[in-house]
Order: structure tokens, then sequence, then C-alpha cells
């Protein structure tokens, strides 16, 4: 038995799909999703995945869950590297909220641990720090029109939205009465006041990942490919360079530094720096990286802003206090990065 998965009305779905008959059957909980269910089922030699929302719904649940699902049916004919999409069950009734099945990944998670190949050789763990980048601009030059997508976001003042957007987040936080962390968040008006004044032109839409740090890849076990990035829950039609800011934002400064707000890998000697993640990219897009330094700024306040609030909720009891408290110190870590990067 699997929290949230109903085996029999599963299999009846996946027989009334055509996904199954009377092989073998079995569901294997996965982990590496932080709040939604991932279960790996495997019928016969075939492996495909799962993925539903958290068992206490939010508003929105049902709608990632297809935004989701349409996002990766609409990279089908891309070469990024993605899970590749099967089948989405918009009917609640099965499991009681919409889900999707996807194929699985023959790949594995560096934030997990690298194999032995990967954790022996600098110069693939460089690699692998290339393909990852090479594959987010190339998403960045997909066309949403033409990948039919084009009304998942609102691309129109999209850079000029994101401070008033995420100011406002953070200040609804205050409904927590026990939260205490505004008064030291470092630079947090400054920061904003900065990405406003030097807010870039974003001169032709695109598609954003939304999440794509390196917790959320997946590289080929026989070398430094990139095998797929996984995890679309924050996918939308917006500046593709914000998906970079994001990478930049969350990248360890060295193999010494990796600070408490960075995604990192052991051993981290090898992986580009971030200036060769910005060449790269630069040198695999059509898009103008010169304001590279102002993404990676705005990652840091965006995604900041984001962790605050489990901090506020754990401050309100709703979240366990420890986790509240890392990420409030890499909300804290985050700033400072930020302000480094605008002094």
């Amino acid at each position: 038995m699997i929290e949230g998965i109903d085996a029999q009305s599963l299999r009846q779905w996946l027989t009334q799909r055509g996904l199954w008959k009377d092989e073998p059957f079995e569901l294997i909980p996965l982990s590496g999703g932080t709040q939604n269910i991932l279960v790996m089922i495997r019928i016969g030699d075939r492996e495909m995945v799962l993925r539903r929302p958290p068992l206490n719904l939010r508003a929105n649940s049902n709608a990632t869950m297809k935004r989701e699902a349409r996002m990766l049916s609409a990279l089908s004919a891309s070469d990024v590297p993605h899970p590749g999409f099967i089948a989405l069950c918009e009917d609640e009734s099965v499991l009681g909220c919409c889900f999707y099945l996807m194929d699985a990944i023959d790949g594995f998670n560096p934030v997990s641990g690298l194999p032995d190949l990967h954790a022996g050789d600098e110069a693939i763990r460089f690699e692998m720090g290339v393909s990852h980048v090479r594959a987010l601009a190339s998403l960045g030059e997909l066309d949403p029109d033409a990948c039919g997508v084009a009304d998942i976001g609102k691309p129109d003042n999209y850079l000029e939205r994101q401070v008033s957007r995420w100011k406002a987040q953070l200040k609804s936080y205050e409904e927590f009465d026990a939260w205490d962390g505004l008064a030291d968040l470092p630079g947090i008006e400054r920061i904003g006041t900065w990405l406003d004044a030097n807010c870039p032109d974003l001169r032709r839409p695109g598609i954003l990942h939304g999440d794509p740090h390196l917790g959320n890849t997946m590289f080929r076990f026989d070398g430094p490919d990139l095998a797929a990035i996984v995890d679309w829950e924050l996918t939308t039609i917006g500046d593709p360079l914000v998906d970079l800011g994001w990478l930049l934002a969350t990248w360890p400064e060295s193999a010494e530094n990796f600070g408490a707000g960075a995604v990192g890998v052991k051993p981290w000697q090898g992986f580009p720096d971030a200036d060769q993640l910005v060449t790269t990219y630069g040198e695999a897009s059509s898009r103008d990286v010169s304001a590279a330094e102002w993404y990676g700024v705005l990652g840091c306040y965006k995604l900041g802003i984001i962790q605050e609030g489990t901090y506020a909720r754990a401050c309100a009891g709703k979240v366990p206090k420890d986790i509240g408290d890392e990420l409030h110190t890499r909300t804290i870590w985050l700033l400072e990065r930020a302000l480094q990067w605008i002094s």
C-alpha cells in the first residue's frame, strides 16, 4: 500500500488506457520530490513513473499537474532532455486528484551522490555542468507558439512584474503573527530597488523550467551527458534567462565554499564556475547574456522569498521548526550573495 495510490483503481484506469493487461504489476515509492508523490509502476519489463500532488491538495495542485503534463508532451519533438510523457488522468475519481505518467529515466541525481566514474574524473564533472547549461539554453531557444504552449504563461511585462510580485509575497507572510524573519533579511529592500532600476528588456518570450538547479537533474551513468531535467512544476512562459539566473543563484562558489543556499555535488572540483556557465549558455543560445548578473540577483531574491514562506509557516507551527530554520538560513545566504553582486 502506498498512501495516495489506490492500486485497484489505478489498474482499472491503466487497463482502459491500454497500458496494462495481465502482466505482473508492481508499485514502488520513489524519493526525490519534497511535496509531490512519485511512484514507479513496473508492468512486466516496462517501467514508468506516476506523479501526483501531495495528499493535502493545494488550490492549484490539479492545474499544476495538467500544466506539467502539457509541457512534457510539448517537448517530445525537441532535443531538450526531459522525461517522456505517457498519459494524463484528469478524472479525479481515480486517485482523488489529477496525475500523469512519464517514462522512467535511466540515470542518477548528482546531488544524491556520484557514481565512481563521475566521482573520479574532474573532466567528466566539468562536462556535466556544460551539458546542464546547454540543455537550459536549448529550452530557451524553443518557440512557445510552435510548441503549442504560448498560453501557459503571461510574458507581457514579465520581468517588470517580478519585484512587485515577490514583494507582495513577502508581505503576505505578515499574516503569521509569530514570523520574526523580516528584521534579519539583509538588504531585501535594496535588492528589490536595484532589480527594478536595472531591469533588462524581454525581447523574445520563451519557455522556462522554473527551478533548474542540480537537484532537479538526472545524468547518464555512462558519461557526463544530462539524461533529463525533472520536476516541471514551475514551468511557464517568460524570459528563459531567468532559468540561467536561478542556476547561478544556487551554484556553489567553489569546492571549499558551497554556502548555505547552494545546491552542489561532492566532489565539486572540476565543475564549471559561474562565468563559465554564462559563457557556455551564450555560445549555445541566440539570447544576450550580458545582463546575467541581474538574473542571478533575481534568482537569489525570488528563491529567498519563496523559502522564507516556509520559515514563516514554521514560526506559526505549521511546518517543523528545524526545516523552517534551515530555509531561513538559506534565504539569508542568498540575499547576502545578491548584495555581493550589486555592490
